[in-house]
């Protein structure tokens, strides 16, 4: 497939010019945020626990620090879980390869899982409970993100996509250090001292040293700055309700050490947490805080000595371990106890406790039993009031707000943040108009989340490029519907901004690129481009590996939006067959928008540039461009025969090309065969379809490889 970078033409007579592309350093991610402006949500329930959502803003009193506060902006907010079954097809599911930005606004969870204070014998069931609750509350318009606090390279971003969800959860490790009592006890020694009764030195147990102690501050410290961290990057995120749950056993360093350095550690910590409740509040994060240790049983600790034991004496069973341990317990009086397994506990869960209780959510403690709390927090994360006003203090001095939300009905309960920290420092200085413009763009693409502001969607398709290398190709549609064009002789001119660059697990990214599109249109091509659309075709240059990569696009008036899309990217040259992504276009949907192609990778391929749509219309013609690669190490000459098949849902086929293509043809032993083919939509009727495209080596024994494609058919 050859990939040249072409002159940057849109359709129709229109001039355009265009800055020259580079790769850049990605801007570092920046969020605005109005200080003057508080945003709080608030769930009410009844005497029965269930949720009202029949209130008005004048049943609502909102004080800060005592005083009234004038609502600014109020709304209640219903949002239904909408279920979508997986596509199937053949008993797999088949994925959308085009994203979008248009989906109505759902729920958005933010799932920490604290890999640094969960027990590795715990790691089942927490996987068991988080995938648990995504299955049963990730709805078809929510978004969730997975993140690590011991780990920065198994995290997923934010995305509506189950599987991808469920494949970080199934990453998850507990790593928690041994119980602090469970590890003095193993420094339990016998010294000789005397004794004011005795001048003969007698025999006493002498406890042990907590040898883990700095690991365990440094390990709280840690975590705090995660959930601090995440609460300031979404607190960017206005007009949504934003639910934290935090799956792990709560800190595990005692925090009521109040004497020499170890007290000074202990403040340390203690403010480590004040300083992500702060957060929390300030971003209006609702923390819900699960245990996975459900019922506390004093047992778990010795079991998980036994694993220990086992481990340094293999001979030895797990139950010859523990009976070891709990003898060495009632031989020695070391006061380790299962009084010191319930004193680290309630540390622990008080740390929980705290959290939740302080930014609006709420504690899963002691239970075994998960489901209802899911339900109650799906419930709260549904059904809320979103309420909004500019504070009578506008002092920056960074000190507690205490927010009380009020409602006048009588038998109801409000549950709201009680608080937050005001900013200190100076207001930023007022930009220029074209620096908001790029401050905005900027956002939007370090925005965790989708910005609808301009509506967009793109098509991303994976192709062999120069290795190590793979190739990127997408088709980027923007609504420039609202776009801020200004006409002077019958030529319509704009400014729009294109930034788009690709994040790693670990939140690296890539050096992206910034396209400048200076637009001119004439009349015709600027009724097609605010009607239509504009496109662009590009393509990027990855490493195989897993991204997320981020599309953003804004004009001079300061609207601007982005688009995610997660990829894995294949390394192609190693399976033995291998199909790329699919580009689709056809000539109604070609049509619909103008085009611009700085680098256009299918022209010499498809009689239009990949559209960004899967909905297609009943007359239509779809072209498709794919490559299928061959790595066989074989010297015999051989076929590969590749179908492409327009399927219906029970799997009968509307339409169907079929070519044999020849090992000769690679000219090598690595190498590819592009596949082109014309389907004919006349006389199909509307519904759902799947394109099937599948290559066969025709000789026994060598692989078949199939992809599909989801697509719909209308009137």
């Amino acid at each position: 497939m050859q990939r040249v970078a072409g002159i940057m033409v849109i359709a129709c007579a229109a001039i355009v010019t265009a800055a020259a592309q580079q790769g850049v350093e990605p801007p570092p991610v920046i969020f605005r945020s109005e200080v003057n402006y508080v945003e709080v949500d608030a769930t009410v329930t009844n005497a029965a626990g269930q949720v009202v959502n029949d209130l008005t803003e004048r049943d609502f009193d909102v004080l800060e620090d005592g005083r009234p506060q004038k609502l600014a902006t109020f709304s209640s907010v219903e949002l239904p879980i909408e279920r979508a079954a997986p596509s199937l097809y053949g008993g797999r599911p088949i994925e959308a390869d085009v994203r979008t930005n248009r989906a109505v606004e759902g729920r958005i969870y933010l799932i920490v899982l604290d890999d640094l204070h969960t027990a590795f014998e715990r790691s089942p069931r927490v996987k068991a409970a988080a995938r648990r609750f995504i299955e049963q509350a990730v709805g078809l318009t929510d978004v969730a993100a997975i993140v690590f606090t011991g780990r920065n390279d198994a995290s997923q971003d934010f995305t509506g996509n189950q599987r991808l969800l469920l494949e970080a959860v199934d990453r998850f490790v507990g790593r928690k250090l041994r119980s602090a009592a469970m590890t003095q006890l193993d420094g339990v020694t016998e010294q000789m001292v005397g004794t004011p009764q005795s001048a003969t030195p007698v025999a006493q147990t002498v406890i042990g040293a907590d040898i883990n102690k700095d690991e365990r501050a440094y390990r709280a410290r840690s975590s705090m700055a995660s959930i601090r961290k995440l609460s300031e990057f979404l607190a960017a995120v206005r007009g949504r309700r934003k639910a934290m749950l935090l799956f792990g056993e709560g800190v595990d360093y005692d925090i009521d050490q109040a004497m020499g350095s170890e007290g000074a550690t202990s403040s340390l910590v203690i403010e480590d947490i004040r300083s992500a409740i702060a957060a929390a509040q300030r971003g209006n994060v609702a923390v819900y805080t699960i245990d996975p240790r459900g019922l506390f049983d004093s047992a778990d600790a010795f079991v998980e000595t036994a694993f220990v034991l086992h481990d340094e004496n293999p001979g030895a069973s797990a139950r010859q371990a523990v009976d070891a341990r709990a003898q060495g317990r009632r031989i020695a009086d070391t006061h380790v106890d299962e009084t010191s397994l319930r004193a680290e506990l309630r540390i622990a869960q008080e740390s929980l406790r705290a959290i939740a209780t302080d930014t609006g959510g709420f504690s899963v403690l002691n239970t075994n039993e998960f489901a209802s709390a899911f339900d109650r927090i799906i419930q709260e994360n549904s059904s809320y009031y979103l309420l909004g006003y500019y504070p009578t203090n506008e002092k920056r001095d960074g000190r507690l707000r205490r927010v009380d939300v009020k409602v006048k009905r009588p038998g109801l309960t409000v549950r709201a943040r009680n608080g937050y920290v005001a900013v200190k420092g100076k207001p930023a200085a007022s930009a220029s108009a074209a620096d908001s413009a790029s401050r905005r763009l900027v956002e939007a693409l370090g925005s965790p989340l989708p910005v609808p502001e301009v509506p967009m969607s793109v098509f991303v398709a994976a192709f062999k490029g120069t290795a190590p290398k793979t190739t990127i190709a997408y088709a980027l549609e923007i609504d420039a519907a609202k776009f801020a064009f200004t006409e002077h002789d019958g030529v319509w001119a704009d400014q729009v901004d294109v930034i788009h660059t690709a994040a790693t697990p670990d939140g690296k990214l890539t050096p992206g690129e910034r396209q400048r599109l200076n637009l001119a249109l004439n009349a015709e091509t600027y009724a097609r481009v605010k009607s239509g659309g504009l496109r662009l075709i590009g393509q990027i240059e990855l490493l195989p590996g897993r991204y997320q990569l981020r599309f953003a696009a804004g004009d001079r008036s300061g609207r601007a939006g982005n688009v995610l899309y997660d990829l894995d990217v294949p390394d192609f040259t190693q399976d033995p067959l291998t199909i790329s992504g699919v580009a689709l276009t056809s000539q109604q949907s070609a049509n619909a928008m103008g085009t611009v192609r700085p680098k256009d990778p299918f022209a010499d391929y498809l009689p239009g540039p990949p559209v960004a749509t899967r909905q297609f219309h009943q007359g239509d013609r779809l072209s498709l461009f794919a490559e299928v690669y061959e790595n066989l190490v074989s010297s015999q000459l051989h076929q590969v025969v590749i179908r492409t098949q327009l399927r219906d849902l029970t799997g009968a086929v509307v339409a169907q090309t079929t070519e044999a293509r020849a090992s000769a043809d690679l000219h090598g032993p690595r190498g590819g065969y592009g596949v082109s083919a014309d389907l004919s939509l006349a006389g199909v009727p509307p519904g759902l379809y799947f394109l099937h495209l599948d290559a066969q080596v025709q000789t026994a024994g060598l692989p078949s490889v199939t992809r599909d494609v989801q697509l719909r058919v209308i009137r």
